[in-house]
């Protein structure tokens, strides 16, 4: 379950004032007010700048507030057929599609339903340009992988070695771009402007014989816009620096950061076994609620933890061995149907449960 609230403030200190027993669980809440001000941040650098910035569902797609999300940004980018039938019918403007391979079964659907279809390859790019061609008006997109990594875990960096994401720009040539209108690429993760300055510097040099037949240009996501410390103001003069330079329309496809510290996670105590040390089984499974936990892998914060008390090792209910949050502390002994939260879960979590 999805709950919406409304508070001042978007942090801990919001989701601290909000009765935890007021939703079932395990559900996402997430603050409205807070997905508000991250807009407002993202409008204003759109304003500023001149750049379309689109919202990515990938990361976010509560469509409950697509109407806020719309007030704010100008269109929504999707990764294959379902979410690009969902950017086109809730959010309104612009529709980027990217996906690492099409299938021909979906292809026209998509095309129907987008304003950019962006290809992973010249391959899917050649197969498909006819299907695109047949309708008016929609722009083509060769995705490039730029081959300079600022990742800092492999499993989320396009740009690691033998990478299947994007074109690497050392096979670009003239015939890999014929039909293409713009360059995608995305090469960042929840990381802040210098990044995407080395990243622009490490390939701006190999695309610039193509620029006069493009015209557009998409840095993708990856960008955490509305974090407190990200430096808005040097991003906003190097997206007028790179449309002056290129002449290009130039694009940001934000997901984490329309909802960063926006929402959480609340859970239940169902059982407090022991072997070893203490355990909690709970209703929230990291597998199935947050499966960045086993992935990444990364630990959730949780709302309220105690730097020392009682240490519980929290578990799903699933039949998964690995299927462990982590180790929390509270101030007191853990009590069986009593609640908890995990922050920052807006983004991502929800759109893969």
């Amino acid at each position: 379950m999805a709950e919406l609230m409304q508070t001042q403030a978007g942090d801990a200190g919001a989701f601290r004032e909000f009765d935890l027993a007021r939703v079932p669980s395990p559900a996402f809440v997430v603050d409205e007010v807070a997905v508000a001000r991250n807009l407002a941040i993202l409008a204003d650098v759109a304003d500023r700048s001149g750049a379309h910035v689109l919202s990515a569902l990938k990361a976010f797609s509560m469509y409950a507030l697509a109407p806020l999300v719309s007030r704010h940004l100008g269109g929504a980018c999707a990764s294959g057929l379902f979410e690009a039938r969902l950017a086109r019918e809730e959010y309104g403007g612009e529709v980027a599609t990217f996906c690492a391979g099409y299938k021909a079964s979906e292809i026209d659907e998509i095309v129907a339903l987008s304003d950019h279809i962006i290809f992973n390859s010249p391959a899917q790019k050649d197969r498909f340009l006819p299907n695109v061609r047949a309708k008016k008006g929609v722009e083509v997109g060769l995705r490039i992988n730029p081959e300079h990594s600022e990742g800092e875990i492999a499993k989320y960096d396009p740009c690691a070695p033998c990478s299947r994401l994007g074109t690497p720009v050392s096979q670009l040539d003239a015939a890999a771009l014929v039909g293409v209108d713009g360059l995608h690429m995305h090469t960042l993760c929840e990381q802040g402007f210098a990044p995407l300055a080395r990243t622009w510097d490490a390939v701006k040099d190999r695309l610039q014989p193509y620029f006069h037949n493009l015209k557009w240009l998409n840095f993708g996501g990856g960008h955490h816009i509305t974090r407190a410390d990200y430096d808005r103001d040097a991003l906003i003069a190097f997206l007028r620096k790179v449309q002056a330079d290129t002449g290009l329309r130039v694009y940001l496809e934000p997901g984490e950061a329309v909802a960063l510290d926006a929402g959480i996670l609340v859970g239940e105590v169902l059982d407090l076994p022991q072997n070893g040390m203490n355990l909690a089984i709970t209703d929230i499974s990291a597998t199935c609620h947050m499966p960045d936990v086993i992935e990444a892998p990364y630990r959730p914060a949780l709302l309220d933890e105690a730097l020392t008390g009682h240490t519980y090792r929290l578990g799903g209910p699933s039949c998964l061995a690995g299927d462990v949050i982590g180790d929390y502390t509270w101030d007191a002994p853990l009590s069986i149907g009593q609640r908890f939260a995990f922050l920052d879960q807006a983004h991502y979590s929800m759109v893969k449960t």
